[in-house]
């Protein structure tokens, strides 16, 4: 092969190679032009492209609903459950419900159920159990919902711009037909917006605050007093003298409705023994 030869091949792979680049170049060209058409049409739609949603980032703090059960045996009900409603207010908590249940003297049985700050929840729960003669059960449970809120704030994120740029296009808007398309599809994002708001606010309630619910028994017997008013001595004494009185009085008046009510009867039956008497007597002599 002859000098000239070569050099033709290679000004011929030259010229191929430097035509296959600029279609490279016209192609990558092309893609970012129906990239940016198809970025444009999802702003004015209301939809994000994937590469539009906001990056998922790592929280700094984790984000756990604690929740737990505690059955304690207390000496005194009522000591124990102000104690604990005391304890709850200094640790910035509060009350949801409390109720007592009272058969007798000595079974006396009650609920209560606090929220306590997040911070104080272990806290709390040692100060409870301190209460309690006897710790029957204790129940604690955690759930873990971090990446749930994190995600939440990721499409509340992407939510917002775009509505931001929802309200640029209305301020851009000149065709009526135009102003309506994008006003139905801003009412859309919005009322997405305060759903995704109120279930952010919902686990930031649950996080910051935990649920306890103690179940109280009193298991100390109640030693009755002496009540001296109670008594009554003389009330009572003068009522049994009374009640005496009065049957003597029944007894008596029944004896002399039995005789006079009966007399008649009385005399013959007596007239007839004194003659059975006489008769019997008149024999013994003879």
């Amino acid at each position: 092969m002859n000098r000239k030869t070569m050099m033709f091949m290679f000004s011929l792979f030259l010229l191929l190679a430097a035509c296959s680049s600029n279609e490279k170049d016209d192609s990558t060209s092309e893609s970012q032009d129906e990239k940016a058409i198809s970025k444009m049409d999802a702003s004015f739609s209301g939809n994000k492209e994937p590469e539009e949603v906001a990056e998922v980032g790592v929280t700094d703090e984790r984000k756990v609903i604690h929740q737990a059960q505690l059955e304690l045996k207390v000496k005194n009900l009522e000591k124990a459950q102000i104690k604990i409603e005391n304890k709850v207010a200094e640790y910035g908590g509060y009350v949801v419900e409390s109720n007592v249940y009272r058969e007798d003297e000595e079974l006396v049985e009650g609920t209560i159920t606090v929220r306590v700050p997040e911070a104080h929840f272990q806290d709390f729960l040692a100060d409870s159990e301190g209460e309690a003669s006897e710790v029957v059960g204790r129940n604690v449970t955690g759930q873990d919902v971090t990446e749930q809120y994190v995600d939440l704030k990721a499409r509340l994120k992407s939510k917002r711009a775009v509505e931001e740029r929802l309200l640029a296009f209305m301020k851009d808007a000149e065709k009526t037909e135009d102003l309506l398309k994008i006003s139905s599809d801003l009412a859309v994002v919005q009322e997405e917006i305060e759903q995704l708001t109120g279930q952010m606010k919902y686990l930031e309630n649950q996080t910051s605050y935990s649920t306890v619910t103690i179940t109280l028994s009193q298991d100390g017997i109640v030693v009755p007093g002496i009540d001296n008013k109670e008594l009554n001595t003389w009330e009572r004494t003068k009522k049994q003298l009374a009640t005496s009185a009065n049957l003597l009085l029944k007894a008596g008046s029944g004896i002399i409705v039995f005789i006079i009510g009966n007399l008649p009867i009385l005399i013959i039956l007596g007239g007839a023994g004194a003659a059975v008497h006489w008769v019997i007597k008149r024999r013994g002599k003879r």
